[in-house]
């Protein structure tokens, strides 16, 4: 049994045409995703006018029974465009903004947790000594030996390091990625004086447990967010031999012409794999 010329031809006319017709068929797939969604904006931004120019509150600024979702709100648009910012020139691996996304929940957690632990301590702050006390009181005291000054333990670091180098030292996640830690660090600090400020308005033990609580969650949320965005962004990474096996069946180089008709089909090759 033999193999047409001709009909080899058309099989691969025929697979070039389904792949472009399925491309195709994908990007306008893609090009009515866009449309649906840029109609949606332009719908929000409309109804938001006609509001307006009724003097309806829009329904996003409506404030919420809680005092603490509310402060909760203002303060997402203030740090979350300043944390997608950052968030998003990290584009050379995932590890890096795991790594970041990580750090910024932590480092909040890490801010708001020591003001709750003391608020909810109320009187038995007060008891606590602080160590410069204790050592006085131990060391100082007119029962001190004259022997026993040499059995002092300086508490002091010979060569102290900066407020920022023991903070920024403090401020890493062990085995996550440098450069993610250091971008949420920068980020973090931009952030940080305002988040403490809208915590300290509030006074109630629920305010402050929603405060908390939706704060943590809607940051998750909104990085989860910048990551969807990103993976339509950025491009998948590939290499030289993937791109060598996918490539297209038409750039494959034909087989020579035989001088006198053709050639059997064991002398052709394998048969063709499966369109997919």
């Amino acid at each position: 049994m033999t193999i047409d010329r001709q009909e080899l031809i058309e099989e691969l006319k025929l697979r070039k045409h389904i792949r472009k017709a399925i491309m195709i068929v994908n990007e306008r797939k893609m090009a009515k995703k866009e449309e649906a969604f840029n109609e949606e904006i332009n719908l929000r931004e409309y109804i938001r006018s006609l509001l307006s120019e009724a003097g309806t509150p829009d329904p996003e600024d409506s404030p919420h029974e809680s005092t603490g979702i509310n402060y909760l709100k203002e303060l997402l648009k203030k740090i979350i465009p300043l944390l997608e910012i950052d968030y998003k020139m990290l584009t050379s691996s995932p590890e890096q903004r795991m790594s970041f996304r990580a750090h910024v929940v932590q480092a909040v957690k890490n801010t708001l947790i020591p003001p709750k632990v003391t608020d909810e301590a109320g009187e038995e702050a007060s008891k606590f000594i602080p160590i410069s006390e204790q050592i006085a009181v131990d060391v100082g005291g007119p029962e001190t030996a004259i022997g026993d000054e040499e059995k002092f333990i300086d508490l002091e670091d010979p060569t102290p390091m900066s407020d920022e180098e023991v903070e920024h030292d403090d401020f890493g996640i062990e085995g996550e990625d440098e450069t993610g830690r250091d971008a949420a660090y920068k980020a973090f600090k931009k952030v940080e004086g305002s988040i403490l400020d809208s915590w300290e308005v509030l006074s109630s033990d629920d305010d402050k447990n929603l405060f908390f609580d939706y704060l943590i969650t809607n940051l998750k949320l909104h990085f989860d967010r910048f990551e969807d965005e990103l993976a339509e962004t950025i491009p998948e990474p590939t290499t030289d031999e993937y791109e060598a096996q996918a490539g297209p069946a038409e750039e494959a180089p034909m087989p020579p012409a035989p001088e006198e008709g053709l050639p059997p089909e064991e002398e052709v090759g394998p048969p063709l794999p499966p369109i997919a």
